[in-house]
């Protein structure tokens, strides 16, 4: 907060060119009818606002930035599944100073951001500021950043924010409670991107180190992940392609009970493959098949553990629309699909998804779902999915329409796993308006 009151203090005192403020107000109603989850029933809704304030004084050599998020609830009751991905009132997102820093490319620049800050890197899989989720994640801690007209390279070494408020009375009272770093979860990563013929080529690792605090309980989790991604953007007239995968190593416990001391071994994979065409028409139109896979852990008493699980990555843009919905996450996965997106006018998108999820290992979780048959007797297949989104902008003053709708028809496991969802199917819509400034 000082902080921020110090960026207010330059607006006056500097030139109006040196300081800059921009920041967001949107306002989401989304309505759900049929449970996925465990032990949920009948429908929910859910009246979502987000307001951003970000302020910059630019000092030269040193940019001085502050950032306030204020993400509320209302319309929700006791069976809506909120957490603090949905609430944190009035909060500092962002609080840091990105200095100039030297570049490893001749025609590039270079920037170090230290304090706290937003990350997202490449394909955002791996590290993300989510856009569509009521609460945006943070971090705390150091950002190399390199560009280039056909190079990236990153370098992060940060620990997570651990978003307020943390009981569920808190979150439906919309309690005002300050974040706070877990310094006992170090996440660290290098990422390095090449544009060669039009194709970016990259190569990246990222770490995550955990150790329990008595403030932090944690698996203990000690993981490297490798990974390799080449991305060719969609074009008129012309095939592209999005390709990633990645290979986690390392160990964690199966639990965050301090009595549970027992490593298990991790060995997990995930890998995406998107090839898609840009027709020559009047409104762009794009098809693309998908196919996303996750690992999943086959034996829980083997002493190894083999779900590739989302640590810190999107999801919404390769899978589903996510909030009250979002029954798909790249852990424990295998998921074919068919895409169809266009644009029809300047300041208009859409895409619509049609796939066939199913657990990638019969014997581990529907994650998000938080079902489980050991015994493999359910099968895999969670049925089809159907999931679309459409985005208008009037002009060009920042404002937003969005609207979009998700349909799960569950078969196989979803029908049969014991303690199973009582519906056969999930509707799932939302309309949404933004105004950035």
């Amino acid at each position: 907060m000082l902080l921020a009151a110090a960026l207010l203090s330059l607006q006056t005192a500097e030139p109006a060119s040196r300081f800059t403020l921009s920041g967001e107000v949107r306002a989401r109603y989304e309505t759900l009818d049929g449970q996925f989850r465990a032990g949920r029933s009948g429908s929910d809704q859910l009246l979502a606002f987000r307001t951003l304030l970000h302020g910059r004084a630019d000092l030269g050599a040193v940019t001085l930035g502050a950032e306030l998020q204020d993400s509320r609830t209302y319309l929700d009751d006791s069976g809506t599944p909120l957490s603090n991905s949905y609430v944190n009132a009035f909060n500092l997102l962002q609080a840091y100073a990105r200095i100039d820093a030297p570049s490893p490319f001749e025609d590039g620049a270079a920037s170090l951001t230290l304090g706290r800050q937003t990350v997202s890197i490449g394909s955002k899989r791996q590290i993300e500021r989510v856009s569509y989720a009521n609460v945006i994640k943070s971090y705390t801690g150091a950002h190399y950043e390199a560009r280039s007209g056909t190079g990236e390279l990153h370098l992060i070494a940060v620990v997570p924010i651990d978003r307020r408020p943390g009981s569920r009375s808190g979150v439906d009272d919309n309690a005002a409670v300050f974040d706070q770093e877990q310094w006992n979860r170090l996440i660290w990563g290098g990422h390095y991107r090449r544009r060669i013929s039009g194709t970016w080529w990259e190569g990246f690792v990222y770490g995550l180190h955990e150790t329990d605090s008595s403030a932090y309980p944690t698996p203990n989790r000690r993981y490297v992940t490798p990974g390799a991604r080449a991305f060719r953007a969609p074009s008129v007239g012309m095939w592209d392609f999005d390709i990633e995968a990645a290979l986690r190593f390392g160990s964690r416990r199966a639990t965050s009970a301090a009595s549970d001391t027992e490593d298990l071994d991790v060995a997990a994979a995930m890998a995406l493959a998107q090839i898609g065409y840009t027709f020559d028409t009047p409104w762009r139109l794009r098809l693309s098949g998908e196919y996303y896979y996750a690992s999943g852990d086959d034996d829980p008493d083997d002493g190894a553990f083999d779900q590739y699980e989302r640590l810190f990555g999107g999801r919404r843009t390769d899978l589903n629309n996510t909030s009250l919905h979002g029954p798909l996450t790249p852990a424990n996965l295998s998921a074919p699909g068919v895409r169809l997106s266009g644009r029809p006018s300047a300041g208009t998108d859409f895409w619509v998804k049609v796939s066939a999820p199913s657990l990638a290992s019969e014997t581990d979780s529907w994650v998000i779902a938080r079902l489980r048959d050991p015994s493999g007797q359910s099968g895999s297949f969670l049925g089809y999915a159907l999931d679309g989104r459409m985005r208008w902008r009037p002009g060009p003053e920042g404002l937003e329409f969005e609207l979009g709708a998700s349909a799960l028809f569950m078969d196989g496991f979803a029908r049969t796993v014991p303690g199973g969802p009582d519906a056969d199917r999930t509707l799932f819509a939302y309309i949404q308006v933004a105004q950035q400034f």
